[in-house]
């Protein structure tokens, strides 16, 4: 037997099947990149014509091995997720282990919905910044318990499905000034910044300055640097190191900015330098694989729904919360990665975006019955679009490599919150980049904006910057003539109503 070569794809899918049976020369005509020939076998093409025809691959200008190794970038990029989202939920007192798990899930399922749904090369997963909201603001900073917030979670993603499947969800983030869009990444950017600088921590609650640095010398003479000391220079190391991967435009930039920040602390822990303490809340930085690749059970958090506040006001607003802060999130991920893939139409929409929506609110009410934070288009996944994936080939590869990951649990669950820092301040600083969309030559958008924008750190929560910016818009506009009140929507009135309400009589 002859030994099996590539053939050469030049015609199309459609001629397909005539292939077979016939000589490896006849063949070349008429398979893909990806036939397997010999003399004495049967030519195969027929996989390759089943993916292009359902996925269109020709048509976007892409080939099956463009989109697998698009899908392969997307993990790589993307998989810190898999590590920050449980180390930022745990922070509730929800087991990190089922966090790993249900990450995995939901990115699994998310990604695939929107692929099959949409034949889109774009991934849901855990969105960084609700994640944050759900667990520093609405659990440690309102007392609700982890329970009440997945409940907020799954109806979140109810109402989600109900706006998607009408045209309300869009109608609602077309009301909104887009510098104020603009605002709230930007917001949300420095709030994930300032937690990342917290977990990791560099920054410390001071009672004079409210906050401060972490004090290397002080721990010196506490005999605490073998803990907290290390911890926060090794975070401090780990974000320079991944602001020059990413400076570099190295693929996978921040993960590997994870992997190296974690294995120089592993070199430390080897040599003494660290020591864990896991009673003072510094675990050892080795993995333990005494269980062997068992996968962790979803159990502890799934199907853990808590409807005992349902009818408060106080769980309408963290709903509104969620359903506000995940309505910008997504939307704009959406247009900003089919922007880079060239899927917008030449009127700078994106065609079948209510599929996309479907999927991003059928995920995150999966979401919350599986026991994690909303879902969200992430940003990552721009890094395989510009790899070249242009279709829901690209996202299936990626939901594959996560599933993969979840017998990989004692990896991801050794790596600790100063190596995932880093992640967390990279990441706030390119959603930081939107304020360079916003006009700050006009007063009456650029106010409104920057009060948003401070807000959410400055006040540690993500709502609040939300209600505070729409406020200061209607109220600032509505004061600023005639043509600055015909800005204002009726959406905005409505909202700046409810807000009011809620800061003065709730």
């Amino acid at each position: 037997m002859s030994e099996p070569r590539w053939l050469a794809k030049s015609a199309a899918p459609s001629d397909t099947h005539q292939a077979w049976n016939q000589p490896a020369d006849a063949a070349k005509a008429v398979c893909g990149p990806y036939v397997l020939a010999s003399n004495n076998e049967k030519v195969v093409c027929d996989m390759e014509s089943a993916l292009d025809k359902f996925f269109h691959l020709k048509e976007r200008g892409t080939t099956v091995r463009t989109e697998l190794l698009a899908g392969l970038t997307t993990f790589i990029t993307a998989a810190y997720i898999l590590a920050v989202n449980p180390s930022v939920l745990s922070a509730t007192g929800m087991p990190q282990d089922a966090l790993f798990t249900a990450t995995v899930l939901i990115s699994t399922i998310g990604t695939l919905m929107m692929a099959f749904l949409t034949n889109y090369p774009f991934i849901l997963a855990p969105g960084m910044g609700i994640n944050a909201y759900f667990a520093y603001t609405v659990c440690l900073g309102m007392g609700y318990s982890w329970q009440t917030a997945l409940t907020a979670i799954f109806v979140e993603g109810i109402i989600f499905v109900i706006l998607s499947l009408t045209n309300v969800r869009e109608a609602i983030f077309n009301a909104i000034p887009m510098n104020l869009k603009y605002a709230i990444t930007a917001g949300v950017g420095l709030f994930i910044t300032i937690i990342g600088l917290k977990n990791s921590g560099l920054v410390i609650s001071n009672e004079a300055t409210l906050v401060s640095m972490f004090s290397f010398h002080g721990s010196i003479e506490a005999g605490t640097f073998s803990t907290a000391g290390i911890s926060a220079l090794l975070a401090l190391i780990g974000i320079i190191i991944t602001a020059i991967l990413v400076c570099n435009n190295v693929r996978g930039n921040i993960l590997l900015g994870i992997l190296i920040t974690w294995g120089i602390g592993i070199i430390c822990q080897l040599t003494g330098v660290y020591v864990p303490n896991p009673d003072a809340g510094f675990a050892s930085l080795l993995p333990d694989f005494s269980r062997g690749l068992s996968v962790p059970s979803v159990a502890p958090i799934a199907f853990k729904l808590d409807f005992s506040n349902f009818f408060s006001v106080g769980f309408a607003s963290v709903v509104f919360a969620f359903l506000f802060t995940n309505l910008f999130d997504t939307i704009g991920t959406l247009i900003g990665s089919a922007s880079k893939a060239d899927l917008l139409d030449e009127n700078g929409k994106l065609p079948n975006v209510k599929g996309a929506l479907l999927a991003e609110s059928l995920a995150t009410t999966f979401a919350g019955l599986i026991g994690t934070s909303s879902t969200a288009t992430a940003v990552e996944c721009t890094a395989g679009i510009a790899q070249g994936g242009r279709t829901g080939l690209t996202g299936i590869t990626t939901a594959i490599l996560f599933l993969l990951s979840l017998f990989l649990s004692p990896i991801f669950l050794a790596i600790p919150s100063f190596a995932t820092a880093p992640a967390l301040v990279i990441v706030g600083f390119l959603m930081f980049g939107a304020v360079t969309q916003i006009d700050w030559g006009t007063a009456t958008e650029a106010v409104p904006a920057f009060v948003a924008i401070v807000a959410m750190p400055f006040m540690y929560s993500i709502a609040e910057g939300i209600s505070l910016g729409i406020i200061s818009y209607v109220a600032i506009n509505a004061c600023s003539g005639a043509e600055n009140r015909k800005k204002i929507s009726g959406v905005m009135w409505v909202l700046f109503v409810l807000f009011c309400i809620k800061y003065f009589f709730i």
